[in-house]
């Protein structure tokens, strides 16, 4: 018999259930793995507490409970001016002690920018593999590394749990600004409107495009024009840093299909990144010094590097062009989504293409 937890009871069950189901898809990933997984929810789970009683609390800093007072403001427009599911998601607080609440892994063959892709029990198969504790992450990139893969491993501050879970506000995002706040739970709920199993890019195109929209009618509705030219600018900087990354990533394929050697690959690939550098040395003079990716560029910028941003952001086109259409009635809109992923994979890839 399963004790019982109070409110968390139908948390921990639904916990080892998908923990019991990972013991038969061994195949996929091993039990270890999963048991990490479900430990890392788990301490979530019970370490909830309810953002309206942080509110009442005095001993709370009043900085906190003034982004604790925004997050139930963005949740209460995200539900009757977005259409997104709300529900309970983003109405308790976890403090988790630590940098960032999941490390994800990411890997790609050495002359390609196709990810590796891993398979879970109702995400279905993503380009990357997460951890909760960073030693486990950096401990799995090198044991890729060493099968002769390009690894790249990142900090994740938030991720969706697709509905299976109410999702929580996390520590590790408090100090983000609050229109940067309001994009990410707007991000993460569209993940509940509309999710494909095994296709990162159309999920999280379509987040991200959900989560632009988002921002930009909170931003309207709520009179903050000086946050506006702000989030507009850091828009613009994003687009920019996307399209150079995508057509270097473009180079480097071209590269790889190459009839050449592998020293002439690598000699190759050597070469683009350091020009991929270059370039982005110029664009930051464009951009009066702002450095909000020096770090991604301090990386090795290998493949699996690459990939990330294609996986965010290639289809996010589509989407805006969709949402257009759609004469930006976001009902209809998530419609249209929800009838691409009805679609069957051929369908629907032939649709995409021809876009």
């Amino acid at each position: 018999m399963i004790p019982d937890f109070g409110p968390h009871k139908k948390n921990l069950i639904k916990l080892i259930i998908l923990l019991t189901i990972s013991v038969f898809l061994v195949s996929c990933e091993t039990v270890s793995y999963y048991t990490q997984a479900a430990r890392g929810q788990l301490a979530i789970v019970f370490g909830r507490e309810d953002i309206q009683r942080l509110i009442n609390d005095a001993e709370v800093s009043a900085d906190l409970r003034g982004k604790f007072s925004e997050v139930l403001r963005i949740r209460e427009f995200a539900e009757d001016e977005l259409n997104l599911p709300v529900a309970s998601n983003y109405s308790t607080y976890v403090d988790v002690n630590r940098e960032h609440v999941v490390w994800n892994v990411f890997a790609a063959p050495e002359f390609s920018t196709d990810p590796v892709n891993w398979c879970y029990p109702i995400a279905g198969c993503v380009a990357y593999r997460g951890y909760f504790d960073e030693d486990g992450a950096e401990s799995y990139a090198a044991q890729l590394e060493e099968e002769g893969f390009d690894v790249y491993t990142g900090g994740v501050d938030a991720y969706s749990t697709l509905g299976w879970f109410d999702d929580s506000l996390l520590s590790t995002v408090m100090s983000r600004s609050n229109y940067q706040l309001a994009g990410l739970i707007f991000h993460e709920l569209a993940h509940q409107v509309a999710y494909l199993p095994g296709d990162t890019t159309f999920n999280e195109s379509f987040a991200t495009a959900v989560e632009r929209e988002g921002i930009r009618r909170w931003l309207q509705a709520t009179d903050q024009p000086e946050t506006i030219v702000i989030a507009e600018r850091d828009r613009l900087h994003q687009q920019e840093f996307i399209e150079l990354v995508t057509r270097y990533r473009d180079q480097f394929d071209e590269l790889y299909e190459q009839d050449l050697s592998e020293a002439q690959k690598r000699s190759g690939k050597t070469a683009l990144q350091n020009q991929l550098r270059s370039e982005y040395d110029i664009l930051k003079v464009n951009w009066n010094g702002y450095a909000g990716y020096d770090a991604w560029f301090s990386r090795s910028l290998n493949n699996a590097q690459l990939s990330t941003v294609s996986s965010y952001n290639d289809l996010v086109p589509y989407f805006n062009g969709l949402l257009a259409e759609s004469d930006g009635d976001l009902s209809a809109f998530f419609d249209e989504v929800k009838a691409l992923v009805s679609m069957s994979d051929d369908d629907r890839n032939e649709f995409l293409e021809n876009y």
